[in-house]
């Protein structure tokens, strides 16, 4: 999901479109978000350029790449929204949804491929490609597997509280 996804009605009147949901940056939590003053310098800061401000609001867009957890946005932060001991990962993992290739007997593992934590692997099948699994365990949330999905299949599933903050 893209965090642009807003009508055109929405956007005029300051709503959100029906089914938008925001991907808080790594180190935010909705509480933290509260202190935001929407100034915009973690969007600038963001090396791979997937944060974007809606609703004054930092959201993250993984069609335009992955988090690095650089840091960059909490860097240059003037106030206290982020929290460095969340920093290192997200409170969500991918999500491979029915509308996968592979999944639908066409040969692909480019979310494997562009995986930096190699959490995405390929199960062999009988007779049709190899399956994906993933390992919620080993996924940092980071997204590099949603923008080279040429099918948009990857989203992002919440968490449990406890396993997000292990």
């Amino acid at each position: 999901m893209t965090a642009t996804n807003i009508s055109r009605r929405a956007f005029l009147v300051g709503r959100q479109a029906p089914g938008f949901r925001r991907i808080l940056p790594p180190g935010t939590t909705a509480e933290s978000l509260l202190a935001c003053s929407g100034c915009g310098n973690c969007a600038d800061a963001c090396p791979t350029h997937i944060i974007c401000l809606v609703g004054d609001l930092p959201t993250l867009d993984f069609s335009h790449g992955e988090c690095t957890f650089c840091g960059e946005c909490a860097n240059v932060c003037p106030e206290q929204v982020f929290q460095a001991n969340l920093l290192h990962r997200f409170p969500h993992v991918a999500l491979i949804t029915d509308s996968c290739l592979a999944r639908n007997h066409v040969e692909c593992q480019s979310c494997r491929d562009a995986c930096p934590e190699q959490a995405i692997r390929f199960r062999p099948q009988i007779r049709g490609p190899f399956l994906p699994v993933l390992d919620d365990e080993v996924c940092n949330g980071c997204g590099a597997c949603i923008s080279v999905c040429p099918v948009a299949a990857i989203n992002v599933r919440e968490l449990s509280h406890e396993a997000a903050h292990a």
